[in-house]
């Protein structure tokens, strides 16, 4: 098996569409629940987190020194991060299957999946991998 992030993607327009399409707060979380539950029947899910509107977020901007720190709202924004699901599956086409289901529409709206690469494929003779081994297992993850 193998995990991929599942990474729940909009615009400034998918969430205009999504305030005037009448589907209730309680509806949207009905509908992620479901599907949520399915991924937990199916024995795929290892994580799934929604994010708090992007007005409320903060932007650090690494492209000078010190960092510069933006709190939201902002202008025009290009694409959201909204939320993520982790699947543990064994192919990139499982996750694009499951990603299908979504209860994801409107414009702009999308689903990145990326896998997410294991402790196991990283140098083992360096410090820091070591050290995050030794965190991992002491945490119950490994």
């Amino acid at each position: 098996m193998a995990k991929f992030m599942m990474i729940m993607r909009g615009t400034d327009e998918t969430e205009a569409a999504f305030a005037d399409s009448g589907i209730s707060f309680d509806e949207m979380i009905e509908q992620m629940g479901r599907y949520n539950q399915q991924l937990i029947d199916a024995g795929v899910l290892v994580a799934a987190e929604g994010l708090e509107e992007p007005s409320k977020g903060v932007v650090v901007d690494y492209s000078q020194q010190p960092p510069v720190v933006t709190d939201g709202p902002y202008g025009e924004t290009k694409e959201l991060f909204n939320g993520f699901w982790i699947l543990d599956v064994p192919t990139v086409e499982d996750a694009v299957a499951w990603a299908s289901k979504a209860p994801l529409a409107g414009p702009g709206a999308k689903a990145e999946i990326r896998r997410i690469p294991s402790i196991d494929e990283f140098p083992q003779d360096n410090e820091w991998i070591r050290k995050e081994r030794a965190w991992r297992e002491s945490a119950g993850q490994l």
